[in-house]
């Protein structure tokens, strides 16, 4: 590594750094999972616990082909976009702490 890089480079790929980032990542990844899952397992438990719920017609779809054929993808698409959005958040935020600390302990002239 180039002595004239910046300190902030260096911790900035630290164990410690990555570690932290990973580990906001991984419960970000649970949530968006626990949200696919509960779609995923929800409409069969609906299908099974709600029978009359699910076979109402909405819009010349029963309720269980709307939620199935129409809106389920869309909604993983909104799961991804999140997950996507929240991960490069979380990376900024990493780095602006990171930037925050640099600049906190630089010695003041």
């Amino acid at each position: 590594m180039n002595s004239r890089e910046p300190q902030s480079a260096e911790h900035l790929h630290s164990e410690a750094f990555l570690r932290q980032l990973m580990r906001r990542q991984l419960r970000l990844s649970i949530a968006c999972a626990a949200a696919f899952l509960c779609a995923l397992l929800g409409l069969p438990l609906l299908n099974y616990f709600a029978p009359e719920l699910m076979s109402g017609r909405v819009g010349g779809f029963t309720l269980t082909w709307l939620l199935l054929g129409v809106l389920f993808f869309p909604f993983v698409w909104l799961i991804a976009w999140v997950f996507i959005r929240r991960s490069i958040a979380l990376e900024n935020a990493e780095v602006t702490a990171v930037q925050a600390q640099k600049s906190n302990s630089r010695p003041q002239p």
